[in-house]
């Protein structure tokens, strides 16, 4: 059977191949996001993707050119620019979709991190091999991404019979989170050196959790910081300029060949809507975890 990623890497695959190491980061985010597509693959579907967006929208626009009252310019537009920014926008979202998927893999690790280490040092205290560590670790599917990151560890060795110091390394190349393979390159060091895991498994976790309050107790510092902010620039400053308008509507309606009227609505339903989600999308950027 004929596949749609079989026509695609036909018509687009020597392309891959050929400029392929233009987009390194789209090969590291598939393996890191754990996209169970070939690079190959995934880069020529994307080509088709963004070609049959450009045919589909240049027909669209073609076709609405016909019934629209437009210019000439607006019709040129439409034909000529507006297909290749819809295609555009295609292998955009296509190329910075593994990569998203790799952050927010990424993010859930470090976020469940240090309770998970925590986890793993009780653990270990009882004499249990890493193996047996991550096997159980693997079942607690509350830290997120980390316990699906130790059931491919776990069913590479029981499955596949991969040697667990083999299958530890593979996992801490292939990981999108730095500190998750920090943490098993360390067991991995300890192990094969004779150290005491289980010792180094609990400075580890004592060391993510102290660095997990200090940055949830620095955010909520900052956040006081921004509350400061936002009641200032967000609240109090439309009140002002609503108050300004009002009074300059009774001298001058007019300021700069703009009613005052206007201006005020502007202000109301669209700059402030505007800055009130875009200072709660910067609060998104840069919340820690809880």
């Amino acid at each position: 059977m004929i596949t749609y990623s079989a026509v695609a890497t036909v018509l687009f695959g020597d392309i891959v191949d050929k400029h392929g190491h233009r987009v390194k980061f789209l090969r590291d985010s598939l393996i890191r996001a754990g996209v169970k597509f070939p690079f190959r693959s995934y880069g020529s579907v994307v080509l088709l993707n963004s070609l049959i967006a450009y045919v589909f929208s240049l027909g669209v626009f073609s076709f609405a050119t016909m019934y629209l009252k437009l210019t000439l310019i607006q019709n040129l537009f439409l034909i000529l620019y507006a297909p290749f920014m819809v295609a555009g926008i295609a292998l955009g979202v296509l190329v910075l979709y593994p990569y998203q998927k790799m952050i927010s893999i990424r993010k859930s690790i470090n976020t469940n991190l240090p309770f998970a280490l925590t986890h793993m040092a009780a653990i270990s205290e009882s004499g249990a091999p890493p193996y047996m560590i991550f096997k159980l670790i693997s079942n607690f599917d509350e830290y997120g991404e980390i316990a699906k990151e130790m059931k491919v560890l776990v069913r590479n060795i029981d499955t596949f019979g991969v040697d667990p110091l083999t299958a530890i390394r593979e996992l801490a190349e292939r990981t999108p989170s730095n500190e998750l393979r920090q943490i098993l390159l360390g067991i991995l060091s300890t192990t094969e050196s004779g150290g005491d895991v289980r010792t180094y498994i609990k400075n580890a976790g004592e060391q993510a959790l102290f660095s997990w309050k200090l940055n949830r107790e620095k955010f909520m510092q900052q956040l006081s910081a921004y509350a400061e902010f936002y009641t200032g620039i967000l609240i109090a400053a439309p009140l002002f300029i609503v108050s300004l308008f009002a009074v300059m509507n009774m001298i001058q309606p007019n300021i700069g060949g703009f009613d005052i009227l206007v201006l005020t609505k502007l202000s109301l339903y669209v700059l402030v809507p505007f800055l009130n989600v875009g200072f709660l999308l910067f609060l998104k950027g840069v919340e820690v975890e809880m």
